[in-house]
């Protein structure tokens, strides 16, 4: 059995979708896309939505739009994919890492507190905080948004692995002055390449259309630039595709929600296995990876080799941001900064996940994970009765040594 990684859910309807703009005249900058942005602002519960060509792009965009420059600071998690950070150096300011839940691996709202109040009176000025929602659940956003108001700090949610998701019955991507989802084909519905930006701030949204589009305002003309701008808009094609696959979320996020369970089932037990934790504000899970965390973080590559041999992939999930070779030449981090992420970064698997995988499919990857497991366990047991701890000898001790 051929097991991928991930796997879009692409039905009839995409296609027709589409055809029927390949059989128009319009492919960028159109009333697919304007149709998309209503119903994502909507499914959000903001005003507004400017789509873009990426998460990243929109990331980039919402740092730009909330006045973010050189020498700011930018509060955010190291766990988490590395666009996350990156948006704060494309416009000249610095990420400071903040470690995460230890249980949630989602930022610790205790652990930014701290953070902000170190920075205070610094020479560099705290501006914004990115929360990452990661694995389709948020950051405990309540104590972050706090925080962020009491001193005045723009927050930008990375929603881009949780959308469809809720803390407290309140949307992902709609609690703080922006959110940012992306639509890549591992994610819950795709677009093939695409982000969206959502905000209640009308300037914010006018500012990143225009940045979007070269830079030109709606009143401009065709080379009429305003401002230094970038090529980040998002195609009809797109837009075409993404205006259905969000028509289907709540249909997407129930399959996924289905396959976890059976993973669950087949895991939840596992001695040395746990699946990821729900955290207690997550009133919905919106399912983007299925992870499992292993006591042992020693296992963790040797898991990752063993399914590799049955043919069933795997990834670790996520080597962290501080220790990326780039960030440790740039901000001086080492191992050891960010503890929390760096047991998390070295304990975790995500595991084949997609919302039309076969419950026989699941059967495969969860016994191949524990019979891996059992493999390790057993080599481990043979080495410790082929060597057993040596146990010194008192009488041979060396002459004044007791």
């Amino acid at each position: 059995m051929t097991i991928p990684m991930s796997q879009p859910d692409i039905g009839p309807r995409e296609r027709a979708a589409v055809a029927e703009v390949l059989a128009g005249p319009t492919l960028s900058i159109g009333p697919r896309l304007a149709r998309f942005e209503a119903a994502m602002a909507a499914r959000a519960g903001r005003p507004h939505a400017a789509g873009v060509s990426s998460g990243t792009a929109g990331l980039h965009l919402c740092m730009l739009a909330a006045g973010v420059g050189a020498d700011d600071l930018v509060l955010t998690t190291p766990f988490s994919f590395v666009a996350s950070a990156n948006c704060a150096l494309y416009v000249r300011a610095r990420p400071v890492f903040v470690d995460v839940d230890p249980v949630t691996l989602t930022l610790d709202p205790g652990r930014l507190a701290d953070a902000v109040a170190r920075l205070a009176g610094g020479s560099r000025r705290p501006r914004a905080v990115v929360p990452v929602h990661v694995f389709g659940q948020t950051a405990d956003m309540d104590p972050i948004l706090e925080i962020a108001r009491a001193h005045d700090l723009v927050v930008v949610e990375d929603a881009c692995e949780a959308i469809g998701a809720e803390y407290h019955g309140r949307p992902a991507g709609g609690l703080g002055d922006a959110g940012v989802f992306a639509f890549y084909p591992n994610k819950q519905m795709t677009t093939g390449e695409g982000g969206m930006i959502v905000t209640p701030h009308a300037d914010w949204d006018a500012l990143c259309r225009s940045l979007r589009n070269q830079g030109r305002d709606v009143f401009d003309g065709w080379l009429t630039h305003a401002r230094l701008g970038y090529n980040y808009r998002l195609d009809e094609l797109s837009a075409a595709l993404g205006e259905v696959q969000l028509a289907r979320l709540d249909e997407l996020l129930a399959a996924r929600a289905r396959v976890a369970g059976w993973y669950d089932a087949r895991l939840g037990d596992v001695e040395g296995v746990a699946p990821l934790a729900r955290a207690p504000w997550t009133t919905r899970m919106s399912w983007f990876v299925y992870l499992v965390r292993l006591a042992d973080a020693a296992d963790r590559d040797a898991l990752i080799a063993g399914l590799a041999r049955r043919d069933v992939p795997a990834r670790a999930y996520f080597s962290p941001i501080h220790l990326q070779p780039f960030y440790r030449r740039l901000l001086g981090h080492r191992p050891g900064d960010f503890p929390v992420s760096e047991a998390a970064g070295a304990s975790c698997v995500a595991l084949p996940f997609f919302g039309t995988m076969r419950e026989a499919e699941v059967d495969e990857v969860a016994g191949a994970v524990v019979g891996v497991l059992a493999e390790l366990a057993e080599r481990r047991a043979a080495r410790a009765t082929a060597c057993p701890p040596r146990v010194p000898d008192p009488q041979s001790a060396p002459e004044g040594v007791s």
